[in-house]
């Protein structure tokens, strides 16, 4: 509803805080230090707007896109969480489902409360040709990762998706506050059970370490799968990974739950993309709420954006559905979007759409030289301060 009496817009966030207790609610919602970066995730976004195309014809469109040899229904995939049994008690197999129901790939997680290959039979089941990937730590022990990796290719996954950016765990302010340091009673993270080194039938903690580019040739000698690398923000590391062989990148500050001074990841992402120069696929996630949101990354380097969060407050408000709904309402939204930029595909958005939002003078307003049109005073952009 629009006009003078149309309510608030829905907030899925506060949707699901209705649902959940109070620390599963931060532990999803929260992120390192002061939240700097996952405000700026989102926050980044609305700096930023897009200059559509005109008369360029055709009502035919086809938002597909064509990531490590498949053909994906859109530019989207869910980017890995984990614990999504404290969303809901369904947990990672309705995600898995409702992923597949849509056409929408599915990066499932190493902190999974489901085991990857449960996972991956409730996608297959959905849809027999879903893409499941595995998101992967490098552990310690070259065995435990071994074995890891192992698991993921019976599963069926088609790429391991390495994290990159956690040399250590991010100093996360609510999860401290709140005491929250371990799953209740009756729920683990399933794919560290009965791994080497633990005693039958229990899990080990996931170990977070600074991992080397030796350690990822160590990981190419293990599997044939694709090595997708998450957690690039610098385009010199971008470049290395590139020459290092990796199939695939994306650029990620974990959802701003690392380092809370990282740069939101559409910041990122030009320079990123650019140094790649098409040699391989761009990818990002963080912040990526709307149709616009993804069109933004498109137009500046990425060829398909991950979603974490929202599919979490799909997951706790409404399940399975949830899910599928909130997915497929990001599919129809972003179309919509691409039909209003003047594109056909996904490919037809351009960085030269991508403008800031505001005057282009500097914070203080403008110079002695640029005065500013009549009626049209400078108003500091959405996040700008006044240094």
């Amino acid at each position: 509803m629009t006009g003078p009496h149309a309510g608030p817009p829905h907030d899925p966030a506060e949707s699901a805080r209705e649902k959940l207790r109070p620390e599963h609610y931060d532990y999803f919602a929260g992120g390192a230090g002061e939240e700097t970066a996952l405000r700026e995730n989102e926050d980044a976004f609305g700096r930023l707007a897009l200059l559509p195309r005109v008369l360029r014809g055709g009502a035919d469109r086809d938002t597909r896109v064509s990531v490590l040899g498949r053909r994906w229904p859109a530019p989207l995939f869910v980017a890995p969480t984990a614990f999504h049994r404290l969303a809901h008690p369904d947990g990672e197999l309705a995600t898995a489902r409702a992923a597949a129901a849509t056409g929408t790939p599915l990066v499932t997680g190493m902190a999974a409360t489901t085991a990857v290959a449960d996972v991956v039979t409730a996608a297959r089941e959905t849809d027999p040709d879903a893409v499941v990937w595995f998101q992967l730590y490098l552990q310690p022990e070259h065995e435990v990762t071994a074995e890891l990796v192992l698991r993921a290719e019976r599963a069926g996954c088609s790429a391991l998706v390495v994290t990159v950016d956690s040399p250590v765990f991010g100093r996360r302010t609510r999860d401290l506050r709140n005491g929250f340091h371990d799953l209740p009673p009756g729920l683990a993270a399933e794919n560290m059970r009965d791994l080497p080194g633990a005693a039958p039938g229990e899990t080990r903690d996931i170990a977070m370490r600074p991992a080397g580019w030796d350690d990822l040739a160590g990981l190419r000698e293990l599997t044939d799968l694709p090595l997708v690398l998450k957690g690039v923000l610098h385009p010199e590391d971008a470049r290395a990974a590139v020459e290092q062989g990796v199939d695939a990148l994306v650029v990620s500050n974990h959802g701003g739950r690392q380092l809370d001074a990282a740069a939101a990841s559409v910041e990122a992402l030009p320079a990123v993309a650019e140094a790649v120069a098409g040699r391989v696929p761009v990818l990002m996630d963080g912040g990526v709420r709307r149709g616009t949101d993804i069109a933004l990354a498109l137009a500046l380097g990425a060829r398909a954006v991950g979603v974490g969060r929202p599919v979490l407050w799909a997951l706790a408000t409404g399940g399975e559905a949830g899910v599928r709904e909130a997915l497929t309402a990001l599919r129809e939204d972003f179309d919509q979007v691409l039909a209003l930029c003047g594109g056909h595909r996904p490919q037809d958005l351009t960085a030269d759409q991508v403008v800031p939002r505001g005057l282009p003078y500097r914070p203080q307003g403008p110079t002695a030289d640029q005065v500013a049109p009549s009626g049209l005073p400078h108003r500091p952009r959405r996040g700008e301060r006044a240094w």
